[in-house]
């Protein structure tokens, strides 16, 4: 077996400009391009071609309108990354059916949870059809049990459909594409109604002004296909604009990180992308062996996004790689969300990282980001410039009353243009809660502006005032974990209202160790960390190990946090937490749950 060739199209380059999905697939399948998949071994397991990728899609098509699915009718597809998920989204698409894709269960605990949270996905988009990979159809059915989910299955039921009387009935311009339900929206799921148009902008604006895609390049990507960074980034866009993509699952990337680097090395991958703590997992595997094996010098884009930009993590990675060929201008940080599709701003390609540095405490009282000087001003506070947004969208920067601000001061973050979502599926009052009718969208993120180039500095429900000081969890975590007992990912901030109705910061920190004297003195070094670096006192609370809540895209769910700490979830010092004896012994199943 091999690979599909990198230059493989044998068209002439198109960048999404296309007017639905389907005709995006018609055009690339005239060529030999297409996915490849491989094991945490390095493997490949599969190669199908574009060409093949429609043929298979369109026979799974057939199947569904002969079962009788409506068009516009809605399937849940738990997002495994392999050929079946990619076949049956794009079926849904030759079929006039509005494909969801859902995240597949992470550990082999909460079997209960993950169902009844998938059966809240059915609920919330009225699902007519289910399918995921044959292990989980047990969980499938569990969670579709007494609703009106016509067809449940895995992959085998689906392709056996007969379809022979059946006409496709694609869905065209002016059509939904697919429903993405946002991240940590478990209690009222929200499908997010992505439209064929908003995808093409989106696409389109990524590969031209974003990536610049041209001719040689090729995509690496274990980012999970349920989370918009890896639907639209590494699974949609190399489609529409005909380009070959090498795979691995979540889960084989957690246990053998250098294998996402081993793979851009063996296909000359080009385009790739990982939040921070994918690229710190990769320095605490490197060794002198194995980066001697690595070539890294084609990798022109190393993309950054899907939670805070972490400049030190980063600065490590280049000085680990740098035998491998890799060039920090590679570095590109970027900005967006589901809700406008997935990208919303780019940094310049080639600059590498372009880090602020602010006074910490200006940031804190007045909500200002002023210059802090250089040296080491241990005053200061750095950030990630993400770019200036793609073109024909706008982004601005408001105060609590909805005015705009100027550069360098901290507000809410807005942003409107055609690649924002046409609304939450099903759900008008959170749609008027977000979007506005003139299509400004509440983004719920805060940052600032640097000559019009946007800063994230958090999202404002986990923003922490103290004696109104705004507080950052980040700084606070990133500070905690630097810490020797403690690693990336271990600590949660967050602020509850105390007994005096002042908000109490409490820590929450995984810990390894057992011995009491060493969990006593891990609780003062919380806590003098805390006091030297933000200058407020703190509760450290120390919680089992992966106990800490997730998204579903991977981010720490603090709100999560909180509601687990108020409930009593995590148990004192010196005990197992609920969520440390569910998945005790477990094996690591996903990024979200490395060190």
């Amino acid at each position: 077996m091999i690979s599909t060739p990198t230059d493989g199209a044998r068209l002439d380059r198109r960048l999404a400009t296309f007017d639905s999905l389907a005709e995006g697939l018609d055009y690339v399948a005239r060529g030999n391009a297409g996915l490849n998949f491989y094991s945490g071994r390095g493997d490949l397991s599969a190669a199908v071609s574009y060409t093949e990728l429609r043929e298979q899609a369109i026979g799974v098509a057939r199947g569904l309108v002969q079962a009788g699915l409506p068009k516009g009718a809605r399937m849940v597809i738990l997002a495994e990354t392999d050929e079946d998920f990619v076949t049956v989204f794009l079926a849904c698409q030759y079929a006039g059916v509005v494909p969801v894709p859902v995240a597949i269960p992470t550990t082999i605990g909460g079997r209960d949870a993950y169902i009844a949270g998938l059966r809240r996905q059915l609920e919330g988009c009225g699902a007519a059809a289910a399918m995921g990979p044959e292990e989980l159809v047990p969980y499938l059915e569990a969670a579709a049990e007494g609703l009106d989910v016509a067809l449940v299955g895995g992959p085998a039921a689906f392709r056996d459909l007969p379809g022979a009387r059946a006409d496709i009935r694609p869905l065209g311009k002016g059509d939904p594409c697919y429903l993405q339900f946002s991240s940590g929206s478990t209690r009222r799921p929200q499908g997010i109604d992505i439209p064929q148009a908003s995808l093409m902008a989106n696409c389109h604006s990524i590969a031209r002004h974003g990536l610049r895609v041209a001719g040689g390049d090729r995509c690496v990507s274990w980012l999970p296909l349920y989370h918009d960074m890896g639907l639209v980034g590494f699974f949609l866009t190399p489609l529409l604009t005909q380009m070959s993509v090498d795979y691995m699952l979540t889960r084989d990337f957690a246990r053998r990180p250098l294998m996402w680097l081993s793979i851009i090395t063996r296909n000359g991958g080009t385009l790739s992308y990982s939040p921070s703590f994918g690229y710190d997992l990769c320095v605490r595997r490197a060794s002198e062996s194995a980066v001697s094996a690595l070539d890294l010098r084609g990798w022109r884009v190393a993309g950054l996004g899907g939670d805070m930009i972490q400049p030190h993590v980063l600065r490590q990675f280049a000085e680990s790689f740098a035998g491998a060929g890799f060039s920090p201008g590679a570095f590109t940080p970027s900005y967006g969300l589901a809700e406008a599709t997935l990208a919303v701003s780019f940094g310049v390609l080639g600059d590498g990282l372009r880090i602020d540095r602010v006074r910490r405490h200006r940031l804190a009282e007045a909500g200002e980001a002023e210059p802090a000087a250089n040296g080491h001003d241990t005053d200061a506070r750095e950030f990630m410039v993400c770019g200036h947004t793609l073109p024909d969208h706008v982004l601005e920067i408001r105060d609590p009353d909805g005015a705009p601000l100027p550069d360098r001061r901290v507000g809410r973050i807005f942003v409107k243009g055609p690649s924002v979502m046409a609304g939450y599926f099903g759900q008008p009052e959170a749609t008027g809660a977000v979007l506005s009718p003139d299509g400004w969208l509440d983004t719920g993120d805060l940052g600032y502006t640097i000559d019009g180039a946007v800063v994230i500095t958090g999202r404002d429900k986990d923003l922490i005032i103290v004696n109104g000081r705004n507080i950052w969890p980040q700084d606070i975590e990133w500070a905690v974990e630097d810490l020797p007992e403690l690693r990336r990912g271990d600590v949660a901030a967050l602020s509850i209202v105390g007994g005096d109705a002042d908000e109490q910061v409490i820590v929450l920190a995984q810990c390894r160790v057992s011995d009491p004297e060493a969990r006593a003195a891990l609780t003062g070094a919380i806590k003098g960390v805390v006091r030297q670096v933000i200058g407020i006192e703190c509760e450290p609370v120390l919680v089992g190990r992966r106990a800490l809540p997730k998204t579903s895209s991977g981010k720490l769910s603090r709100s999560r946090a909180r509601r687990m700490y108020l409930a009593g979830e995590f148990k004192p010092a010196g005990g197992l937490d609920r969520a440390e004896s569910e998945t005790r012994g477990e094996a690591e199943s996903s990024a979200r749950a490395a060190p």
